[in-house]
């Protein structure tokens, strides 16, 4: 069995901020950064083969705290990279929704149709992702990887995980920051998810608060 644990990237500005980070490379918060000791220390005793990123520095910052002191490089990967936003890319959530009232709906209510002008689909978000993991997993037979990624793929990866079925996308839960899937995959592709959006290794202080997406989720 290969195993892999997925990591979602630590708080960053983005989040701080209420903004829809997609693809934008803000860094980490200074709550993010102390998230990422917890982290750190949490992977300490976990024997990893080798360690992936999304290029953006708060998942590459992540992926930092995740290798602690193995000696590992880290490898880029554009298959973890978030969802790009398109037209919302890098603004704040809340005026960009109020602009473009039916992409708020989509987000809300169909988020498996959710596609930005210029943006990606959700639907391609969640078949890349899947893809990702399947290449991964086929380059890694029987060993341990960590793959330091992103709220919404995160989403549509557990989303795949849990239910195999996209539109079940709108129950599935967020990953909070930090927070570690853990599944494996035989030889033969079968997936047997182990946990979702584990954050025992945090503090109740250090707790993420809940992304200005969730909150817009929750006033829908």
């Amino acid at each position: 069995m290969t195993k892999i644990y997925f990591v979602r990237h630590c708080e960053a500005m983005g989040n701080v901020k209420h903004i829809f980070q997609g693809v934008s490379d803000f860094d980490i918060s200074e709550m993010g950064a102390k998230q990422l000791e917890f982290l750190k220390k949490k992977f300490e005793n976990i024997k990893l083969d080798k360690i992936y990123s999304s290029p953006l520095k708060r998942a590459y910052k992540t992926a930092l705290a995740i290798k602690g002191d193995k000696d590992l490089d880290i490898i880029k990967h554009d298959g973890l990279i978030e969802i790009n936003g398109g037209i919302i890319e890098g603004k704040p959530t809340s005026e960009s929704f109020e602009k473009y009232p039916d992409l708020a709906d989509k987000w809300i209510n169909f988020p498996q149709d959710f596609y930005p002008q210029n943006g990606e689909a959700m639907r391609h978000a969640y078949e890349r992702i899947y893809n990702t993991i399947l290449e991964l997993a086929s380059e890694n037979r029987g060993k341990t990887i960590a793959c330091a990624s992103h709220g919404g793929v995160t989403r549509c990866l557990g989303c795949k995980l849990l239910f195999d079925d996209i539109y079940r996308l709108k129950d599935t839960p967020w990953a909070d920051n930090t927070a570690i899937m853990l599944f494996s995959i035989d030889n033969d592709n079968n997936i047997k998810l182990e946990f979702y959006n584990n954050t025992e290794h945090l503090p109740s202080e250090f707790l993420p608060k809940s992304s200005s997406l969730n909150n817009y989720n929750k006033k829908g």
